[in-house]
């Protein structure tokens, strides 16, 4: 619950900033979201461990996400801070889409096993 807050006062930050607001807070919540939407996304992954590692692992996966998008839009001479922020977001929200797509996959496949069973 606590991530979902903070990825919703750093969604604030994130279009502060894509619609270039002079506001103060700007700077400190598009940092927020930057390590809230792919820790949250993280998070509900790895849903097996218990809470402080899963926290504590969906940090450094937001850290490593983050990094990783840094380096990839510099290799290809693409960088710019907006397109930063969409590509966290798109990759937060496949992530988060994939995860919630997987008990559907898990059905889906049980009821392949039943039919094939028969």
């Amino acid at each position: 619950m606590l991530t979902g807050a903070a990825t919703a006062v750093g969604v604030t930050g994130a279009l502060l900033a894509l619609t270039d607001s002079g506001s103060p807070l700007r700077g400190p919540l598009v940092l927020l979201f930057l390590l809230a939407a792919p820790a949250a996304a993280i998070t509900l992954a790895l849903r097996g461990l218990d809470p402080f590692a899963r926290s504590l692992t969906a940090l450094a996966g937001a850290v490593a996400l983050d990094m990783l998008i840094a380096q990839g839009m510099l290799a290809t001479h693409r960088w710019s801070w907006r397109g930063g922020i969409v590509a966290v977001t798109a990759i937060s929200l496949l992530l988060l889409l994939l995860v919630r797509l997987r008990p559907v996959e898990r059905i889906l496949e049980r009821a392949r096993k039943i039919r094939s069973s028969k």
